[in-house]
């Protein structure tokens, strides 16, 4: 071989720059590895599955001639291709189509897989509901309790207001102690009771704080005509029928 001529233009055009060849030949080998694959794709042996269904695909698509007998006979009756089935064409144009199973489960194994998702679907919906609901009635409960502790607040307030109203009224005429132990607002004490006060205490324990204001407010009107909610001592028990709402704070509001 001849010797290379370094001062040549071949030479000169060439590009020399740090990196780039190494660049082209890591291009190169990519190049070659894609070549040898697509090589050994055209080389490699199909397999039985794939050969069938190459077949099969090939098949499919390909229309019925006239040597197949179901297509002879069709056109002997007068059927066109293209032309949908029925004497009066209202059946199919295109054929049923091909469903191939390749897997290794049982007939109905895709029904039973449907319905258990739609079952466990179904549950799931069962159970966000039957949730929603439970979450709806502690709501509901929660809203009752808090009402009903709003309204017991508010008759022990209308109580200790009948009481500080029936011991000021008592004193103006002079009783010195009250008809019921618990009319009168009872001072804090220290000192120990006697077993009368005691009993008195079990005796006025019993009853709830609505039934305490309905009998203190009952002895309010009868004895000073007097009515915690209207703030007003009325003169006689017929100014008191004629002038008051009634004998509850729901008629007063």
């Amino acid at each position: 071989d001849d010797e290379e001529d370094y001062m040549s233009d071949l030479f000169i055009k060439q590009d020399v720059r740090p990196g780039l060849p190494m660049v082209r030949r890591v291009k190169e080998a990519i190049q070659k590895e894609e070549k040898q694959k697509e090589a050994n794709e055209r080389n490699r042996q199909k397999s039985i599955k794939e050969e069938e269904k190459e077949r099969r695909d090939l098949v499919l698509k390909s229309a019925l001639g006239n040597e197949n007998k179901g297509f002879a006979l069709l056109q002997k009756m007068g059927y066109k291709s293209g032309q949908a089935l029925g004497k009066s064409g209202e059946g199919i144009v295109e054929p049923i189509p091909l469903n191939i199973k390749t897997g290794l489960s049982g007939l109905g194994h895709e029904e039973l897989k449907k319905r258990k998702a739609e079952e466990k679907l179904e549950n799931y919906r069962q159970k966000l509901h039957m949730k929603k609901q439970a979450n709806e009635q502690a709501a509901d409960q929660f809203r009752v309790r808090f009402k009903t502790k709003q309204e017991e607040r508010k008759m022990e307030g209308d109580l200790r207001k009948s009481q500080r109203a029936c011991q000021q009224l008592d004193m103006q005429k002079d009783i010195d102690v009250p008809k019921e132990t618990w009319f009168w607002i009872e001072p804090e004490v220290e000192d120990k009771k006697d077993e009368e006060d005691k009993q008195d205490e079990c005796t006025s324990s019993d009853l709830s704080v609505s039934e305490k204001l309905h009998i203190l407010t009952a002895y309010l009107r009868e004895e000073h005509f007097y009515c915690i909610w209207c703030g007003t001592t009325y003169e006689d028990s017929e100014d008191l029928s004629s002038n008051c709402p009634g004998d509850s704070a729901a008629d007063h509001d």
